[in-house]
Parts: C-alpha cells; structure tokens; sequence
C-alpha cells in the first residue's frame, strides 16, 4: 500500500509540474540570443514597422512583431501600429499570432471597435490546437469593454470552461469576472459555469475560480459545500496568487458555516487550519499574509500565536512590505503582545527606515512594554525622541509615559527622562514631555501619591509641577503652556506640606501668583488656548484668596483684556468668568453692566472651578486601530470599510454531511478471494482506494513499510526493491498453495500417501 502510494503521489506530481510548465513559458522569449538588438530601435527602424507589417514575409512580420513587443516592454506607446497589426491576427506562422494576440491584449480595451472587426477570428481562435491560442482568444474577447460582445463571450467562456488544457480553463475563470462586470444580467448563466469549474481537480485553476467567485457571486457560498474538503486539500498544490484567494474564500466560508472554535476545534476546520499551515514557509509575503489571517480569525486562542514568526521573517523582505507587516503585528500586538514581546529586538528602529516604518514600530514596541522589557525599550524610546520627526517624537515621549503607568517600577526612570526634556532647545520636545507629564501628575494625585519616589524629592508631584512653572517664559509651544497653566491652576492650593512654608499668599503655593503676572503681562501676544488657561487661572486664585488686593486687580485687568479680544471663545470665557466670581469679588463685575442671575458663594464658585475636569486625557488619537480588520488594506491606510469585515460566527454551524462528497465515503476493506483471479483485481482497487496526499506531513509515511507489526525505516532502494520483491514471492507462493488444495478437494483422493505429501509442500510454502 505505501510503494502504491509512493507511485500515485509522483504521478500526481508529474501532472502538476506538466500543467505548471505549460504556464511558466506561455509568455514567449521574444529575443534569445539577440535581445539588445530588438531593445535598441533607432528611429529608422521604427519607421519601417509598418512597411514590415504589411509585407507578405512571415520573416519581416515576426521581425516587426519583436520590435513591437520590445517597445512595449519599454514603456512606449506604440498603439499607432494597431490598424496593421490586427490585420495579421489570422496569420498561418504560429509565433506571429502568438506576439499578435500579445499585442491585442495591451491595446485591445484602448481600440476596441477596431479589434471588433476581427472578432470571427478570436472566436475561430476559440478552437485553435494549440492551448496557447485557445486562452489568448479568450483573454482577448474578454477584454474588449463592450457590452454588445457579451453573449458572444458568454458562449466562449463556456467552451473553455470545459477545455482539455488547465490553462485554457483558468483563462475561463478570469474571464468571468470581466463577462459579469460587463452585463451583471448574465450571472444565472456565469454561476453555472463557476459550478462547473468547482469541479475541476487542476491546482493550476482553482486559485483563478476563487477569485472569480468572489466577484460573481459573493454572497452563494452555499456552492461551495460538497467541494469545501477538496477544496482545502489542494490549497497546499495551488499557485502563489491562487492561494491567496483560495485561502480568503475558505476563510469566509468557514466564518459562515463553521461552528466557532472552543476547546474542541470541527473537523472540517480542523482540516482548513492543518492544509493551510505549512504555507507559512511560503517565499510569497502575501501567501504568509493569507495564512496568518486564517490563524487570526479561524484558529483557537492557544493556536493564534504560530503567526507571530512567520509575520517577523517577513520584517526584512523589503520596505512595503515591512510596513504591512508591521500594521498587522500592531493589531495581534493588543491580544497576545506576549508572544511578541520575547522578539523584540527584530522591531526596533533602523537608521534608513522610513518615516512611516519608523512611526509604526515604536507604535508596536509601546505595545510591547512588559516588566522583562521595558528596561531596554525606555532607552530606545529616550533615544528616538531627539528624532526630527515631530511625530516620532511625540510617539516616543507618549510611550515614556505609557511605560510610566503600565510598570510601576519604572516610573522614577521615566519621570527623570521626562524632565530631562523639559530642558530641550526643540519646542517639539518640551510639548510633549509637557503634555506627558500632566497626565503623569494628574494619575499620582488621584490615587493620593503626594510623597516622592525611592526618596527623591523632585519627583513627588507637587515638585514637578513647581519645575514646570519656573520654566513657564522657556515653554513656547502653545499646548504645552496651556498645560503648565492648567496645573498651576488646578494644585495652587498645594499640599500640607507646603501649606506650612510661610513664603507666598496663605493658602497657595508660592510659585502661582508669579505665573499668573507673567501669564497677564504677555496675554496679548499668547494663542487663544493660552489665554483660555490663563483666564481660568486668575480665576481659580482670586477663589483661593479673595482678600488678597494682588490677585484681585490682575484678574480684573485680565478680565477686562479678554472682554475685548479678537476671539470669540475668549470673550465668552471672560464672560462667564466674569459673572461667576460676583460673589467673591464684586469689584471684577464692574466691567460688565446688568448683570442678572443668581450669585454664587465662595465654596460653590471654588466647586464649579476645581472639580470640573479631574478625569486624565488619555493619549490615544493615534492608538485606535483596535477596531481595524487584521490582514486587510483598512489595517495599513488606518481607513475601515465595510467589506473588510468578516462575517460572524455561527452558533451551531451547518451540518457537517452537506460537506460530504464521494471522496469522502468510505471503502469497503478489500477480503483476499480465493481464486487468484480475485486477488489480482483486490490489488488495484486497494490501490486506487488509497488516498493521495503530497504534503510534507504525509510524506514520512511513505517512508516506512510494516513488518512483522512494526514500522521500519528504508535504508536505500535497492533495500526497498529487494523487500518488495521478497512479498511478491511469498504472495505468488501462497495463490500456488490454495489452488493445489482446491484441485485435492475436487479429485476427491483419499490415499494417506498424497495426503502426506500435499501437507509437506504446505509446510514447506508457508514455513
């Protein structure tokens, strides 16, 4: 049975090396020896394809012919020849229609009402001998955008549909989704033709059906159940691009009609993941890509990780695709980051990366910060900072401070990088080690964190708050100002430990009313969204200390600034500020005239001013891809579209025996008959009983033959050939025993003697 096996599994892969040969040289070597001479065309010559064209030389036309084909390659229009090279479409020399139809193929959707004339010729094309010609024809029709043609290439691709050639029937399969494209009114008859082509068995086509499906008829995936298992088996002996359609197309079937996988995975998709996971050596990034999409969506949870490798080998492949792969490992990275982390290394930043490779790896290393990690990936992060890309810089400061909040222990390191920035000449660093740091300080105070770390004294909050307000003239950048205000502002009423100081306003820290006089002197010069913050700053300070005649005339001088600033959010903030603080200080209404509503005291007014906004902005305006699609284009461009969703799982899924096929039932085992007339027709149906398999986990079982109840492995073939002949022997022996003792049973002789001696030649046969 293995030697059986052993010989269909080259025969099929004789058949598939055939069928493949004859697509790898379909295109023609249009310049063996001589190619610079047909890429190198002077004028002269150019000018002189015409006359060649139009000669009665098969010589000087395929001459011509090549220099056309040249000049394509070449990227030059050479649609001027069109009137003269449709002329030789019906040519009898086999290599001038081949580089005709060449030609008509880039050209015929630019000319279709002149390649219109010689449509009888395509369609006699149709019936060519040789398979080259059958699949050009129909390429050809097919690409002419002309919706009068299209029954006449309905009839076509039937005829090829049912084509002896494997090349000729994939030429049908991509030229269904063109015919549909062209009148969608004959889809009836075009699904028929997919049903059809389902069937074939040729690797070299199903990827091209696959595609073809997609486009035809989406939503039928009810097609494709009695061929689901065959389908996945071939999968493996597919062309590159076939499996990357093929694998889609399973893919939404299995969403569809599949049950969801828990700790017991189906059968059927159980079969899906075990076909497609050896495509994961494949040297195709896009076959990877495909396969890893499978895992993501098909396979369990323990499973899922396999895809973290296979995506890392993909990283150094080249530039584009670098960055795809880098986008799809952004996304698994917010489920299994663990299965990343330990590879980090293979994600950090190169010197002649990108902007947009740069951008999206420390993306992904921010989501690779684990307590084993984060030691070296807060060194990287320091080091990108100083980058020139803003945006590498604001992603690097961000993820400093998302190491900060995820691991604890790091939190010291990370507040010392921060404050190191603040001293930066680069305003672009200052915003964001400013805006970090903010957000820092706001999650230690809410949770009550008021003592410094590890006994540092500048890293308790208060102390970094007090480093930002004396370096408030050096911080330029409009966010970052208006930050620095907000928590001077929000924490001037300082702590129990600075409340006993004695320097400065009772009840405030020392250092706030210095930043709302240098905030007052220069609001004039300030952005809107500093002005807001310093407004809301006089404010919150005036409420601290109303009887202090300092604060009380700078708010009302800086009232009466914002009462008439070109802004309109300004004037309105002044405004309200202004009708707020009536009862703490009526002096700061005196600009404002008929003042009408209800006078709130001091303890409500300090309420609505500290208590408003306590919540911490997270920085995640460029961290949302959670929602995007894995293994689609949404996951690169960042844009979700409808169609890059799968479809959800079912409860149950369908029944398993709608995907039951003829491969599929199961062969009576074969009984020895007596007569060797019946053992010699056993032999072949087991044979053909056996199940071919050319996949790399079936293969090892090729490799062993049963003897006395063990497996043992071949040494060498003459080994083989010599044990196979030894069992053909002791079969050949044992059919010459049974035949004797049926003639002793029909002679009916009873002598001791014969008997004696037919008992010692079985003996001797079966010892």
């Amino acid at each position: 049975m293995d030697f059986n096996s052993l010989a269909e599994n080259a025969s099929r892969l004789g058949a598939r090396l055939q069928e493949t040969l004859s697509e790898q040289t379909r295109d023609l070597n249009i310049a063996r020896a001589s190619s610079s001479a047909y890429l190198d065309n002077p004028e002269d010559k150019v000018r002189n394809i015409k006359k060649q064209l139009d000669s009665n030389s098969d010589r000087e036309k395929l001459e011509a012919m090549k220099r056309l084909i040249a000049l394509i390659s070449k990227g030059r229009n050479v649609s001027e020849f069109f009137p003269q090279v449709v002329k030789n479409v019906a040519s009898h020399n086999l290599e001038v229609r081949k580089l005709v139809y060449i030609y008509l193929l880039r050209y015929a959707e630019d000319e279709p009402e002149t390649a219109l004339l010689s449509i009888n010729t395509f369609q006699k094309d149709l019936s060519d001998s040789s398979p080259l010609i059958r699949a050009m024809a129909l390429r050809l029709l097919s690409g002419l955008n002309m919706p009068v043609i299209a029954s006449i290439l309905v009839l076509a691709i039937k005829k090829a549909a049912s084509d002896i050639s494997p090349y000729v029937r994939k030429a049908a399969a991509l030229a269904l989704p063109k015919c549909y494209n062209l009148d969608p009114s004959h889809q009836p008859e075009l699904i028929q033709v997919l049903t059809n082509l389902l069937r074939d068995r040729s690797p070299l086509s199903i990827g091209s059906v696959a595609a073809a499906f997609t486009t035809v008829c989406p939503t039928r995936l009810d097609l494709l159940h009695p061929h689901y298992r065959r389908l996945s088996r071939t999968i493996i002996d597919a062309d590159e691009w076939g499996q990357v359609d093929l694998l889609d197309l399973l893919t939404r079937y299995a969403r569809t009609m599949l049950p969801r996988p828990t700790e017991e995975v189906d059968p059927d998709l159980r079969l899906l993941l075990n076909s497609a996971e050896p495509l994961f050596q494949s040297q195709n990034p896009a076959v990877v890509l495909a396969v890893a999409r499978v895992f993501y969506y098909l396979a369990p949870p323990s499973e899922v990780p396999k895809i973290v490798l296979p995506l890392l080998r993909l990283l150094h492949t080249s530039r584009q695709v670098e960055r795809v792969v880098l986008a799809y490992l952004l996304i698994a990275a917010r489920t299994f980051s663990h299965a990343i982390a330990p590879h980090y290394a293979r994600c950090l930043i190169r010197a002649d990366d990108v902007r947009q490779t740069k951008v999206a790896k420390v993306r992904l290393l921010r989501a690779l910060i684990t307590p084993e990690t984060h030691p070296a990936l807060l060194r990287e992060f320091t080091a990108y900072a100083e980058d020139a890309d803003d945006a590498l810089v604001a992603d690097s400061i961000q993820a400093i401070g998302y190491c900060a909040r995820i691991v604890p222990e790091a939190t010291q390191h990370c507040l010392s990088a921060l404050m190191g920035f603040i001293q930066s000449k680069h305003d672009s660093i200052v915003a964001n080690a400013v805006i970090v740091l903010k957000s820092l300080v706001q999650i230690r105070l809410q949770h009550q964190q008021y003592v410094p770390m590890n006994g540092d004294p500048t890293t308790s909050p208060l102390s970094i708050i007090a480093r930002l307000a004396w370096r408030i003239d050096e911080i330029r950048h409009p966010k970052a100002r208006a930050c620095v205000l907000w928590l001077v502002g929000q924490y001037a009423p300082g702590d129990a430990q600075v409340k006993g100081s004695g320097k400065g306003i009772e009840g405030i820290v020392e250092w706030a009313p210095d930043v709302l006089r240098k905030s007052v002197k220069s609001f004039m010069e300030q952005p809107p969204m500093v002005k807001l913050q310093t407004l809301t700053l006089a404010a919150k300070l005036l409420v601290l200390a109303p009887t202090n005649r300092t604060l009380a005339l700078m708010a009302r001088h800086v009232l009466a600034l914002a009462r008439y600033d070109q802004s309109v959010d300004v004037r309105d903030r002044g405004r309200m500020l202004a009708a707020l603080l009536v009862g703490v200080d009526a002096s700061v209404a005196e600009p404002l005239e008929d003042i009408a509503g209800v006078t709130l005291r001091r303890e409500q007014v300090r309420m609505v001013l500290f208590s408003g906004k306590l919540g911490v902005a997270e920085d995640t305006s460029r961290h949302d891809d959670d929602r995007l699609p894995f293994g689609t284009l949404s996951a690169v461009t960042g844009k979700e579209t409808l169609e890059s969703h799968l479809p959800d799982w079912l409860e149950e899924g369908t029944e398993p025996s709608l995907r039951d096929s003829e491969e599929d039932v199961p062969v009576a085992p074969v009984v020895t008959q007596i007569s060797s007339q019946a053992s010699a027709v056993a032999r072949p149906i087991s044979a053909r009983s056996t199940p071919i398999v050319l996949s790399s986990s079936d293969s090892r079982a090729n490799s062993f033959n049963r003897q006395n109840g063990t497996k043992v492995n071949w040494q060498d073939l003459d080994k083989f050939y010599e044990d196979t002949n030894e069992e053909e022997e002791e079969e050949t022996e044992s059919e010459e025993s049974e035949d004797e003792s049926e003639d002793d049973e029909e002679s009916g002789e009873d002598d001791e003697e014969s008997e004696g001696e037919d008992e010692s030649d079985d003996d001797r046969i079966h010892g």
